[in-house]
């Protein structure tokens, strides 16, 4: 798979994933790779009895505490890249058009010295106007927060395995492309929790959705089906293409793209949707180059970047806004020397099957009135 192929910049930290989910995924194959997912395998049964220990803990009267306002959680059982960025800044979105006023709280996993990690710096393009706490203590954020600021709703971006926050709605991401994490726990697979953890979901949105076949996304919501309870609702989104961003600011259609050699790269965690969607707007990808999740890039690596984009003879070097937030600063001091026009692929969230039954679960957290708004 494309994505996993190693970087340009050969980092070992990278090369380190790339030959784990070669493992997990169940691509490499032979002895050595047999020997190292049985290893990997035992590791996988000491992390569930550890994480089984670990839950004992939320049955103990105190260990949950419930923040001063109503608390929408966001998250997902598998590591990496279900979209749960994009989805958070859709809810708080819907929430404004409602009328409430939303908090958004992470842990800030990644950030460096206190400056915001790669999701807080995409929150911030895909909604400036809305408040964005990072915090280990998400519980205590909220409170310090409400003691001075009007707030109707926080958010927590990836908070279903954060279950010391008590929360009114629990909303939990299935990547269409990458579903069940391979069918293991880490360090095996890329599952956080057994699949039977989705019994604690209040809603279920399949992610990704258009990258699926008709009958293929049947297939999938059949056996999330067998994973919930009944009468848990399960959504449909999908991650739009709305405009190609420039480095002064400017934008493009997205139909600018079409017939067009380019080049693309990026460090998320599911690079292999990015590289469809690019493909699905009728770009030719040569070459695409996939890093590791929030990795920190140097004015080299993307020089390196747009080097092999040159020699491939295309004029363009695309990446994800998540990745754009990190090389504009390079670009904007002049780092970056080079006739290969660096640009982002914009994408937003749009639940396409099931924005009333949202709407219907947000509406009772939000005071008086303000849980009636319409769009």
């Amino acid at each position: 798979m494309d994505a996993d192929r190693p970087a340009a910049t050969s980092q070992p930290p990278h090369h380190r994933q790339s030959r784990w989910l070669a493992l997990v995924s169940g691509r490499a194959q032979g002895l050595m790779a047999s020997l190292a997912r049985a290893g990997l395998g035992v590791l996988s049964v000491a992390y569930r009895l550890g994480l089984g220990v670990a839950n004992l803990r939320w049955h103990v009267p105190g260990s949950v505490h419930r923040p001063p306002c109503p608390v929408v959680s966001v998250g997902n059982l598998t590591v990496g890249g279900t979209g749960k960025t994009p989805m958070v800044a859709c809810l708080a979105d819907l929430v404004t058009q409602m009328g409430g006023e939303p908090l958004i709280v992470s842990r800030g996993y990644g950030s460096d010295k206190g400056r915001p990690n790669d999701e807080a710096r995409e929150l911030e393009r895909l909604c400036p106007d809305v408040p964005h706490l990072q915090s280990p203590d998400r519980v205590r954020a909220i409170r310090d927060w409400v003691e001075n600021h009007p707030c109707d709703v926080a958010i927590l971006d990836d908070g279903f395995q954060h279950r010391r926050c008590a929360r009114d709605l629990d909303i939990v991401l299935v990547d269409a492309l990458r579903p069940f994490g391979y069918g293991h726990l880490l360090p095996y697979g890329l599952l956080r929790e057994p699949l039977s953890a989705l019994r604690r979901a209040d809603l279920v949105v399949i992610t990704r959705a258009e990258l699926l076949g008709a009958d293929e996304l049947a297939r999938l919501k059949e056996t999330i089906g067998a994973l919930v309870t009944g009468e848990t609702p399960m959504l449909l989104a999908e991650h739009r293409p709305t405009g190609i961003l420039l480095p002064d600011g400017s934008r493009r259609g997205v139909e600018w793209l079409a017939d067009r050699d380019v080049a693309a790269a990026c460090a998320i965690a599911n690079p292999r949707a990015f590289r469809m969607t690019l493909e699905q707007l009728a770009a030719r990808v040569a070459p695409f180059d996939a890093f590791r999740d929030h990795h920190a890039y140097t004015a080299e690596e993307l020089n390196q970047l747009v080097g092999a984009a040159e020699a491939a003879g295309a004029k363009t070097l695309v990446t994800t806004g998540k990745d754009f937030v990190k090389w504009f600063p390079m670009i904007d001091a002049g780092e970056i020397a080079s006739a290969v026009e660096v640009v982002a692929l914009e994408v937003a969230l749009r639940v396409t099957d099931g924005e009333d039954v949202l709407r219907s679960r947000i509406a009772p957290l939000l005071p008086g009135a303000k849980g009636q708004g319409e769009p």
